[in-house]
């Protein structure tokens, strides 16, 4: 049985008035089953409610009715117009609730909204190039700011409780229209919050996974490996498809440390494509690599780590010179020796210069222990730990 529109507004006030957050943002969510309710759509929503309503709850009550009804009529880009207004109204709610955080469900609930609507309405808006998603941005800091700002009342009831909500809901809207430098100072206020423990599990896993994408893009891999394995060790078991994701992202990243996964890791987690990538980065089989590469290219772009897996081809440089190393059995190796073992391997090309610039920058990283001799065109490495395991670097 569908319940008429003055029920509804009556049960959304009265949840309002017993301070009921939970239900409230239940009644108030474009996800809940009252959006498929016909007798929600009148054609004259906000006279109807206007005058049988507190403000500002009765404007978060219009902005939503209007909200579905466009979503029903698929006009996303009104349906997105109407939920900007319904955060900024949640906005003035939260302000109007001194010293008292039961209404942080309805902001979850209204910023979520508007991300996923703002989705909608970019896919569907010609050439858009992510101005939608922008807006959006621009409402979600209007309640950061909010929350931040409440630092004089209780740890159990402050609103800061809802800063890391808001701040994962824009990263996801960051790494989407890829404005990653637009991250730093939300990851800054979070990280020196004092109120981390507080925080839900599930928002501290979802705040690592895209921190630690960030550092891996970055190229700060030792942080981006703490943050994705945080994130896949505190990852509920049976969120597979989780799991997989940041896997997805933590593997080459420890594969440029030194670390690789095992066999039956990539098999439980349907990532093969990184099986026979392990084998030649070992080895040292640069033709293997860009075999590997171009076999797999779809899946390491659409991920987002093409680049990444592109750069464990400076793991194999080390890995193919330490076999020259130990073949040669001397401190001193001819850069010839590189450049032949180079050749071999898929280099065809590869010049004396070029072979030079490939140890020198293994040396600044630290992967290679030693010096170029230019005049005796040599590389000499020290007697001592030449190669230093890459997790040690």
């Amino acid at each position: 049985m569908q319940i008429s529109l003055n029920h509804y507004i009556q049960s959304v006030e009265r949840m309002y008035r017993l301070f009921d957050g939970e239900e409230l943002s239940r009644l108030l969510s474009l996800r809940d089953v009252h959006v498929g309710n016909k007798n929600l759509r009148s054609s004259d929503i906000a006279s109807l409610v206007e005058g049988n309503c507190v403000a500002p709850l009765d404007e978060v009550i219009i902005c939503h009715l209007l909200c579905v009804k466009a979503l029903h009529e698929k006009e996303y880009l009104e349906a997105y117009s109407h939920q900007r207004q319904c955060v900024v109204a949640v906005v003035r709610i939260l302000q109007n609730q001194k010293e008292q955080n039961w209404c942080l469900p309805l902001m979850y609930t209204a910023c979520l909204d508007l991300r996923l609507v703002a989705q909608k309405a970019e896919a569907t808006a010609a050439q858009s190039e992510g101005k939608i998603l922008e807006k959006a941005a621009e409402s979600l800091l209007s309640c950061f700011r909010v929350c931040a700002a409440d630092n004089r009342t209780s740890d159990e009831d402050t609103k800061r409780l809802g800063m890391l909500y808001l701040v994962n809901q824009l990263l996801k809207v960051y790494f989407r229209i890829n404005a990653l430098h637009l991250c730093k100072p939300l990851i800054r206020a979070i990280d020196s919050s004092p109120l981390w423990h507080q925080f839900p599990l599930a928002q501290q896993i979802t705040y690592r996974y895209f921190v630690g994408r960030k550092a891996m893009f970055d190229s700060d891999y030792s942080t981006a490996e703490s943050y994705l394995s945080f994130a896949f060790q505190k990852c509920h078991r049976n969120s597979h498809k989780n799991k997989r994701l940041i896997l997805t992202y933590l593997i080459p990243v420890k594969m440029l440390l030194g670390y690789m996964p095992t066999v039956g890791l990539l098999e439980k987690y349907d990532l093969l494509q990184f099986l026979e990538l392990i084998s030649t980065v070992k080895n040292g089989d640069l033709r293997g690599i860009d075999s590997v590469m171009e076999k797999h290219e779809s899946f390491f772009i659409s991920a987002g780590i093409y680049l990444i897996v592109e750069k464990l081809k400076i793991i194999a440089y080390r890995n193919l010179f330490k076999k020259v190393y130990l073949e040669e059995n001397n401190h001193q190796i001819d850069i010839a020796n590189f450049q032949a073992a180079l050749q071999m391997m898929g280099e065809e090309d590869m010049s004396s210069d070029e072979t030079q610039c490939i140890v020198a920058n293994l040396i600044y990283q630290g992967k290679i222990k030693g010096y170029i001799s230019y005049q005796h065109k040599k590389v000499v490495v020290s007697k001592q730990n030449a190669f230093p395991p890459l997790s040690s670097l």
